[in-house]
């Protein structure tokens, strides 16, 4: 992997992780294209955890209230909406592991994000009474369950979490914030798992390149902040349907190069 692969790979992520585009549905194609094998697993893990530090950085105060009070009322509506993706990945693990060959399950999951978000935008500008004070439990299943389904790659999380508050009538704010907090624990929970496949043997981290994944990270860690402040601004003014026409195309142009072989 060269610098400038490596600068590619962890803009995307880092834009990806949080604009609702699909961050894993980008890599996949990023990989494709420079064919780099999933020998590079270990620089997969740390973009992923250089991605949490901007989240930590503009979420702070809620993060420090949360350790503040760990058994509060909040930190269990979080587990709440944990569950769901953390049964579907020990499940069905292997299963969505083979979707990430891309192809057509690719195409799709662009699709579904381009109508999860058409979706958002419509019930986003009805505006929503509820707040991260006054969500149910089942709130936050629903939502958990919308981030269970962006397991699958080209279906983005933020997207899916963040229509899934707004459809639970959440406010533009509240929603954008549970959304985010809910991924350090999906992000933390992927990273481990990949941790755990590489200290068991099971997975294969190939040859480690130090200098790449160093800037890489770099990389993922700076535009993941600058991708979390564009989307709080998106998400206030309902601008989410314009990353619709994107994924749209995008699944478009996968499914005519299938096609066309």
């Amino acid at each position: 992997m060269t610098i400038i692969q490596a600068i590619i790979l962890g803009v995307t992520q880092g834009l990806a992780e949080f604009l609702p585009i699909s961050s894993s549905g980008h890599l996949v194609l990023l990989k494709n294209f420079f064919d780099i094998d999933e020998g590079a697993l270990t620089f997969t893990v740390l973009l992923h955890i250089a991605t949490l530090i901007p989240v930590f950085i503009v979420f702070w105060k809620d993060i420090v209230e949360i350790l503040k009070n760990p058994f509060s009322r909040y930190t269990y509506l979080l587990i709440a909406g944990t569950i769901p993706a953390v049964i579907v990945a020990l499940l069905l693990g292997d299963m969505i592991e083979n979707l990430f060959q891309g192809g057509i399950f690719l195409a799709i999951g662009f699709f579904l994000t381009g109508i999860f978000l058409l979706y958002a935008d419509t019930v986003g500008a009805k505006g929503g009474d509820k707040t991260t004070k006054t969500m149910s439990y089942i709130d936050a299943l629903v939502i958990g369950i919308m981030q269970a389904v962006a397991i699958a790659p080209g279906i983005s999380r933020s997207g899916s979490t963040i229509t899934g508050a707004l459809s639970r009538k959440l406010d533009r704010s509240s929603a954008a914030r549970f959304s985010f907090l809910l991924s350090i624990p999906a992000i933390l929970g992927g990273a481990v798992l990949e941790l755990i496949g590489i200290a068991t043997g099971s997975v294969d981290i190939g040859h480690f390149e130090l200098l790449p994944t160093i800037v890489g990270f770099i990389a993922a860690m700076i535009s993941g902040y600058f991708a979390i402040r564009v989307m709080l601004k998106l998400i206030k003014s309902c601008k989410l349907r314009y990353f619709s026409y994107y994924v749209f195309a995008l699944g478009a142009a996968l499914s005519i190069d299938m096609i066309m072989g």
